[in-house]
């Protein structure tokens, strides 16, 4: 099985499948999205698409200046790492077509860093910036690079955003090579497959899909350690969202492909890494969030279409991403369905929640912001 991650995120079709079509994906769904409705009928959330034209999409964060910030993965370039180190088992080549977008209340847009990596691999799955978190005013990302995704000088990383440049504060893939997890599937990366970043009192933690862990990073002086290795239990699961809520950490995971309709789990992750299972039943997570009342927000990117078709991200599972609301007491409601491979979510400080939707197999330029009004 090759790596979930690197499949989902592409832009081309999956070629290893062979019941996946050699077309881009389309909608086979109306392109509203539906909406839960209350036991009287009246809808609750309402959704409006805030911000169009992204290429490839993926986390997303909220500045101190009321501005959404997004991660765009870019479209990969030419630059080929073969020869030179150990490769991904797809091998990538890079350039430097990643970038970091400001949207405005009104939605315009506008650069705050451009020129960043990007990967494309022999699948066409792309891969870069994947996600963005402030620690106060000073902006950092969260960069799936290095040798083995084909981009030669620079590292999986955590970087500082400033004054439209950037600098390094932590090398991921030195740290990923000097403390290998306890299970790999096959289908290792040498640095790493990251792919959500959150900011906790002034600390930073991370998700490794690949070696299946949460690292945290102190952006000053740029110190890792692991909170907790996944993989020596679960195996290659690919962990991917994070959220922390009342202290304690959220994680969902993707799984491998072909997915299985309700395998992916929610974990709770202590400070101290004691790990247990919060919530099953789901499908493809890939983001969390958390609000101040104790509900928990599942985005599952797909969800699985009835058999016989294969439950990958093929054409036929556009149109099926959704939003779970899980309530303390367990209750579960899909506030939103019909979105077409998301990818992360997040709070605003209005209140709404804002999807990261079209986020791959949607080509340049297709990808969306589409904000959530909870009633």
């Amino acid at each position: 099985m090759y790596r979930s991650r690197q499949l989902l995120l592409a832009i081309a079709p999956l070629a290893l499948l062979a019941a996946c079509e050699q077309t881009q994906p389309t909608e086979l769904a109306p392109r509203s999205l539906a909406l839960s409705k209350s036991p009287s009928g009246q809808v609750t959330p309402t959704t409006s698409v805030f911000a169009t034209g992204l290429s490839n999409p993926r986390g997303i964060a909220f500045g101190p200046d009321g501005a959404l910030y997004v991660a765009e993965a870019g479209s990969g370039g030419t630059t080929s790492t073969v020869g030179q180190c150990t490769q991904d088992p797809n091998p990538s080549k890079s350039g430097p077509t990643g970038k970091i977008t400001r949207i405005d209340s009104q939605g315009s847009k506008s650069t705050v860093v451009s020129g960043l990596p990007s990967s494309i691999s022999t699948l066409g799955s792309v891969f870069g910036i994947a996600d963005l978190a402030f620690v106060g005013p000073k902006l950092y990302g969260l960069l799936d690079a290095g040798c083995g995704h084909g981009v030669p000088n620079i590292p999986a990383s955590v970087i500082q955003v400033e004054n439209g440049g950037w600098s390094i504060v932590a090398n991921l893939s030195a740290w990923v090579a000097a403390n290998p997890v306890s299970h790999f599937g096959n289908d290792v990366e040498p640095d790493g497959d990251w792919y959500a970043m959150i900011a906790v009192g002034g600390v930073l933690f991370a998700t490794d899909a690949n070696g299946g862990q949460l690292v945290s990073i102190k952006p000053n002086p740029g110190n890792i350690d692991r909170v907790v290795d996944i993989s020596a239990t679960e195996g290659h699961v690919v962990p991917t969202a994070v959220v922390e809520s009342k202290g304690d950490f959220y994680i969902g995971n993707l799984q491998t492909f072909p997915a299985v309709a309700g395998a992916s789990k929610v974990w709770n992750i202590t400070r101290n890494g004691r790990k247990s299972v919060a919530l099953t039943g789901f499908t493809t997570i890939l983001g969390l969030e958390a609000d101040n009342k104790g509900n928990l927000y599942v985005l599952e990117s797909f969800t699985c279409p009835a058999a016989p078709l294969p439950c990958v991200p093929a054409p036929f599972a556009a149109g099926r991403g959704d939003v779970v609301r899980v309530a303390e007491d367990g209750t579960r409601t899909v506030l939103v369905s019909g979105l077409t491979f998301p990818t992360s979510l997040r709070f605003g400080p209005d209140g709404a929640l804002y999807v990261s939707n079209k986020g791959y197999n949607q080509g340049l330029g297709a990808g969306e912001i589409v904000r959530i009004v909870l009633q």
